[in-house]
């Protein structure tokens, strides 16, 4: 089965979360765009919900399909958000942030009732970092003794290109750099969402510790696979 198909096939069983009356957190990235178009095909057909979109993307898809949004001042908490990731342990930490929404979507994800990944079983990985670098949002200025301090740690960040910036670096909605940071494989990643978070400069990480509640992910013939947290990983 081809991966279009997969993806279209895992959007629909995330779609079929969302039920009359939800507040739902939107993520950003092209899975989780999959599942905001049919949830637009959805409200077409009748379904009422509110979305918190994460992303000027994803809120300017959202609105081109008529879905209804507010904001988290508006709708402190939400009873279910999707998202992505990028890799994905066995007790449902995460990497996310390749789409460099990462901090609007960790905002969002925190204010759910329920947040659930969305993937293909591709994404699944035995410890966090071993095919996926970490993105860190750090603020512009004096990004690169940010990225020095990072490296003190054992990482190897990289400035992410291209973008809009005047030296050519992809911008974050807030106005941030992403530092795209190797780390091999992650032995401890509370510790290191720890550290990361408090070195100067570093604005938030695309390490999901402890938040994603379940995970939905479709294997290569396009069967659907729920994944709860363990009990004893939160």
């Amino acid at each position: 089965m081809d991966q279009q198909e997969r993806l279209r096939i895992l959007a629909c069983a995330a779609a079929d979360l969302v039920r009359d009356g939800m507040l739902v957190g939107l993520g950003t990235g092209s899975t989780a765009d999959g599942v905001i178009r049919e949830l637009g095909q959805r409200v077409r057909d009748g379904l009422r919900f509110t979305g918190v979109p994460t992303s000027d993307r994803t809120e300017a898809l959202a609105r081109s399909l008529g879905i209804p949004l507010t904001t988290l001042e508006e709708a402190p908490q939400l009873d279910l958000g999707i998202d992505g990731a990028d890799e994905i342990d066995p007790s449902l930490d995460a990497i996310k942030g390749k789409g460099g929404a990462l901090l609007h979507e960790k905002l969002v994800a925190l204010a759910c009732v329920d947040f659930v990944l969305v993937a293909s079983t591709e994404k699944n990985v035995e410890r966090l970092g071993v095919n996926t670098a970490l993105p860190v949002e750090v603020v512009r200025f004096g990004w690169s003794q940010t990225a020095a301090r990072l490296s003190s740690l054992g990482l190897t960040p990289e400035l992410r290109r291209p973008g809009v910036a005047p030296d050519g670096a992809f911008v974050t909605d807030n106005g941030g750099y992403i530092l795209d940071c190797a780390t091999g494989p992650i032995a401890n990643v509370r510790r290191l969402a720890e550290a990361v978070k408090a070195v100067p400069g570093v604005v938030e990480h695309g390490l999901f510790a402890g938040i994603a509640n379940a995970a939905l992910q479709v294997d290569p013939d396009g069967t659907v696979l729920r994944r709860v947290r363990p009990p004893d990983s939160c």
